[in-house]
């Protein structure tokens, strides 16, 4: 079976989602929206309270690496509130309802929920060491070593398997471990066909323990 995977922080607990709402504004949007733009300077942080988030980067050509994605529970925009242009872009990729919250507002509830604070910091980390990884895994795994990676880090289990809960098209894939699409199909038909993975609209199950090399 895989590897355990990649540790993340707890989604919010219900009570301080409704907290945090409840000092910004609410907002529902559509899917392929984008909420924020890279480069561009703001002090607003966006809280998923329903649906689903790609946070991405790309180039001038238009070349795209995907980030991360994020769910009900968690948020993205925190890296503005220091006032610095955004890091990255953020696009919904499912119907979405977010709180959004500025600076001040953000801060002012900071004070009034320590606790919270502990588990900005714990995010903070964690995605500083994601980023860590991933800069490693690029520099250092040929594409078969950086698609493992993934598929251990999102899978999890259930009914005694372990699945890649989100829908990942090969492109998808590609442009997470920064590979073209036909390199991913070629990897996951050989792995498919090996009996390592079990791949039905494009739900990922992990069948055994992928080999470190091909």
């Amino acid at each position: 079976m895989p590897e355990a995977p990649v540790l993340s922080s707890s989604p919010l607990p219900d009570e301080t989602l409704r907290a945090i709402a409840a000092s910004g504004v609410v907002r529902s949007f559509p899917k392929q929206t984008i909420l924020i733009h890279e480069g561009d300077v703001g002090d607003s942080l966006y809280i998923v309270l329903t649906g689903r988030v790609k946070v991405y980067a790309s180039n001038a050509a238009g070349r795209e690496v995907v980030i991360d994605f994020h769910g009900a529970g968690e948020y993205v925009g925190e890296m503005s509130l220091d006032g610095s242009p955004r890091s990255a872009s953020v696009i919904t990729v499912e119907p979405t309802t977010c709180a959004i919250v500025n600076r001040a507002q953000f801060r002012d509830f900071l004070a009034a929920n320590p606790d919270f604070t502990q588990h900005l910091i714990q995010t903070l980390i964690r995605r500083a060491r994601d980023a860590t990884e991933n800069v490693k895994s690029l520099a250092l795994s040929d594409v078969y070593g950086r698609l493992v990676r993934l598929l251990n880090a999102l899978a999890v289990e259930r009914d005694g398997r372990f699945h890649v809960p989100e829908k990942l098209t090969q492109q998808d894939i590609a442009d997470r471990v920064g590979a073209s699409r036909d390199m991913i199909g070629k990897l996951m038909k050989d792995l498919v066909g090996g009996g390592y993975l079990l791949v039905e609209d494009r739900q990922i199950t992990i069948l055994r323990k992928l080999p470190p090399g091909w």
